[in-house]
């Protein structure tokens, strides 16, 4: 009998040997590697929107309105700061509970038990706030050019803020953080729904619902200064990068696929916008190269975890082409005063580039399909995720921009947008001439 129980404490002992080793392997543990690339990724992006889209921004409006720009992006940057702290990456990223496929709960408002030591795979918990905060720092600021130029300050700071709340956080928790179309299996790398699809399709509600700039379309209305425009369009290239690739949440082959993809994405891009005009007028300009490059970025966006160089080609010199003649049927066709072309570049190029993953996910060097998925399959579960992100993001856009209109009003006056949104707002001037 005691040697039976010997036995026994000596069978115990040998799996306690054996087991504890591989339950301390399988708790998450802190990558240093991956924490650093993440770093500099989360800086990358932020440095996107300040001063990357800030100045790209700024050097398309005219020298009366360059200011208000600036200003805008830097008070969103804020705004989404603090709103993302105080609830909104609860909303976006924590559990729901029974609501979970549709938001996420108020569990982590105020990043409630959130410290140094908490890691979110295999990095602390505080990067990837930060990191998915430049998102929902950037996304709202896109949508500042479809209204530049005649929107009251005010009425902007109220609209990005419920737009934030209301439009932005529920399509990231569906697509990000275990929502329903996450389930579904929809492919949004970096933010082909979240960011591009939802900013472009806002962007449109509001130049409709705001009207067209006075003058606008028989007054040219050309970029004041295309030398900072240029300047931005620089940082957004490098700065994407960090979008992009570190979007993989880890420094290893995903997140290098991703790198060389984007820059593929944007060359062509930029390369075939140019050539349209060239072939078109004679003669390419700078502000059709940055804007291709642009349009390149934004539709490599989704599909840039998922697929391979050749597919980057394709997909990037498509949304140099597609991009190019939506923004002419935009503003020529139906006449919309988009200003700075936020719908045609980044909505389109978001719709392109998300169906696009579909497609070459499993061709052409891609990542290759999900267990049970199928190229047609794959691609319909990408027209849902297309379909439902333009529906919210209309119909909510729509509803915000009524009802800020009947608090603050949304436009200024006649007078007011003649004589510039620097000195009628700020009581500022860009320029001392």
């Amino acid at each position: 009998m005691a040697l039976t129980r010997a036995a026994q404490w000596g069978v115990w002992l040998l799996l306690a040997c054996v087991c504890i080793p591989v339950w301390a392997a399988d708790a998450p543990k802190l990558d240093t590697a991956n924490t650093a690339w993440m770093l500099t990724a989360t800086t990358l992006v932020l440095f996107m929107t300040l001063p990357g889209l800030a100045l790209f921004y700024a050097g398309l409006v005219r020298t009366k309105n360059v200011l208000s720009v600036l200003m805008q992006c830097f008070a969103i940057t804020g705004m989404a700061s603090v709103v993302w702290v105080l609830f909104g990456y609860s909303l976006a990223f924590g559990d729901g509970g029974g609501a979970n496929a549709w938001i996420g709960g108020l569990s982590k408002s105020f990043l409630d038990g959130i410290t140094g030591t908490t890691l979110k795979g295999t990095i602390p918990e505080t990067v990837f706030v930060m990191f998915q905060l430049t998102f929902a720092i950037i996304t709202p600021a896109l949508v500042v050019g479809g209204f530049a130029e005649r929107m009251r300050f005010s009425a902007m700071l109220l609209f990005s803020l419920l737009w934030l709340v209301l439009v932005y956080i529920p399509v990231c928790h569906w697509v990000w953080g275990d929502g329903w179309l996450q389930k579904l299996g929809v492919l949004d790398f970096a933010g082909g729904t979240v960011v591009h699809i939802n900013a472009g399709v806002a962007a449109l509600v509001a130049a409709v619902v705001l009207g067209p700039r006075r003058g606008f379309p028989q007054t040219p209305m050309p970029p004041h200064n295309l030398a900072i425009t240029v300047t931005g369009a620089g940082m957004l290239w490098v700065g994407w990068f960090g979008f992009n690739a570190g979007s993989a949440l880890a420094a290893d082959g995903s997140a290098g696929m991703a790198m060389l993809v984007t820059h593929i994405g944007a060359a062509t891009g930029a390369l075939a916008w140019m050539f349209c005009e060239w072939v078109r007028y004679g003669k390419p300009s700078v502000l059709g190269i940055v804007t291709g490059m642009v349009a390149g970025l934004g539709t490599i966006t989704p599909a840039s975890g998922f697929v391979g160089p050749m597919a980057a080609v394709i997909i990037g010199a498509s949304a140099g082409v597609l991009c190019y003649f939506a923004t002419h049927f935009i503003k020529r066709g139906l006449k919309i005063d988009d200003s700075l072309d936020v719908f045609p570049v980044h909505g389109v190029g978001g719709i392109l580039g998300t169906i696009a993953a579909g497609i070459f996910v499993g061709i052409l060097g891609g990542a290759g399909l999900a267990e049970g998925m199928t190229m047609g399959k794959q691609v319909g579960v990408q027209l849902v995720g297309v379909g439902a992100t333009i529906a919210w993001s209309a119909i909510v856009s729509f509803v915000i921009l009524k009802v800020v209109d009947g608090i603050v009003g949304l436009r200024v006056t006649a007078e007011q947008e003649t004589e510039g949104l620097d000195v009628v707002l700020h009581n500022e001037t860009g320029y001392n001439l």
